[in-house]
């Protein structure tokens, strides 16, 4: 390999990088990386009930919580200095249907969670999906139409689902559902009604992955879904190129953010747009990245704390202007911890 001198001058034993390594005062002077609390976005799950945890067995550490829960949660979260919580609701089977009536029900979970944090904790950020598998009998992201997720006509549902939440007091809609389109048409719906300031946070390069498994566990589509998959609509983990397409088009429709779900195998995605493209990009520490963590954590196979940090230094490292991970709580006590020493 050729060596660029003017981008790489110097030559041992001159030049010795283990100099700037060699104290701690002097790698934290140098360290070209920082994660802090400003960083997290807590993924929250809520179901009904009052004062009721459910633990769910494949995201130790991530609990169903009620609704008088979730706000004593999210106090928490604000009082770690967290800015924001994202919330995923668990829907009774009563209330699944083919059409997904339930996603744009004033008074659905979700609308009433969010009132209830806005109204206890009114300075924290509260981020709501926007796709329609919690609702599904089916557990898809859209409707089924003739044995297809029918695109357009899912997209009229999802911006029903989006003037609900934004009613509610909703600070960010984040679409995650993989519809061409549907970040154009919710602007347009939200602008339309009023809600120039709620912001879209696009799930723009959201792959079939091998990695929500857990996440369904946790809200419940796993047995809707059965053994269908999603593979007509989220992106092939083949393709990277097609990620960059996704991103370009869902800013040219008015997304604020853009999200690259999952993290870990796709740095390479959060990369590739972070040096494309001019706006916040998120990244997505999802159900199965936590699980596999904390799994071994828990047999005493890798330090938790350090290979959580480690993990979220890795997607700063990318590029990340944000992270969503289960492991928020933990990390900003890590942190936070780790500041004061």
């Amino acid at each position: 390999m050729t060596i660029d001198s003017k981008k790489f001058p110097g030559a041992y034993p001159r030049t010795r990088l283990r100099r700037n390594r060699s104290s701690d005062w002097a790698r934290r002077l140098v360290r070209e990386h920082a994660l802090s609390v400003d960083d997290l976005i807590w993924p929250v799950f809520v179901h009904e009930g009052r004062n009721k945890t459910t633990l769910v067995a494949s995201m130790p550490g991530a609990p169903r919580l009620s609704i008088d829960l979730v706000v004593k949660a999210v106090k928490e979260a604000a009082a770690l200095g967290i800015p924001a919580v994202a919330l995923f609701p668990v829907v009774e089977p009563e209330k699944k249907s083919e059409k997904a009536e339930e996603s744009y029900n004033p008074e659905n979970l979700v609308c009433r969670t969010v009132r209830a944090i806005k109204q206890e904790v009114p300075d924290i950020g509260i981020i709501c999906d926007v796709a329609l598998d919690p609702y599904t009998s089916h557990g898809q992201d859209g409707l089924v139409i003739d044995g297809d997720v029918a695109n357009d006509a899912t997209i009229d549902v999802l911006c029903k689902q989006a003037l609900a939440q934004a009613a509610a007091g909703c600070d960010v809609i984040a679409p995650s559902d993989m519809m061409d389109g549907r970040i154009g048409a919710i602007r347009d719906a939200l602008d339309k009604a009023g809600y120039t300031q709620v912001k879209l946070l696009s799930y723009a390069a959201k792959y079939a992955s091998a990695f929500y498994g857990p996440f369904r566990d946790a809200v419940g589509s796993k047995q809707a879904l059965g053994k269908a998959d999603k593979r007509s609509y989220q992106m092939d983990p083949a393709n990277s190129d097609e990620a960059l397409r996704e991103v370009a088009l869902d800013i040219a429709e008015g997304a604020d953010m853009v999200m690259v779900k999952p993290g870990m195998p796709y740095l390479d995605i959060v990369r590739r747009v972070k040096d494309t493209f001019y706006v916040p990009v998120l990244a997505y520490h999802v159900s199965g990245e936590y699980a596999m963590l904390k799994a071994a954590a828990a047999n005493g196979w890798v330090d938790e704390r350090a290979a959580l940090l480690e993990t979220l230094l890795g997607f700063k490292r990318a590029g990340a202007s944000a992270i969503l991970t289960y492991a928020a709580l933990d990390a900003a006590r890590f942190l936070l911890n780790e500041n004061e020493a």
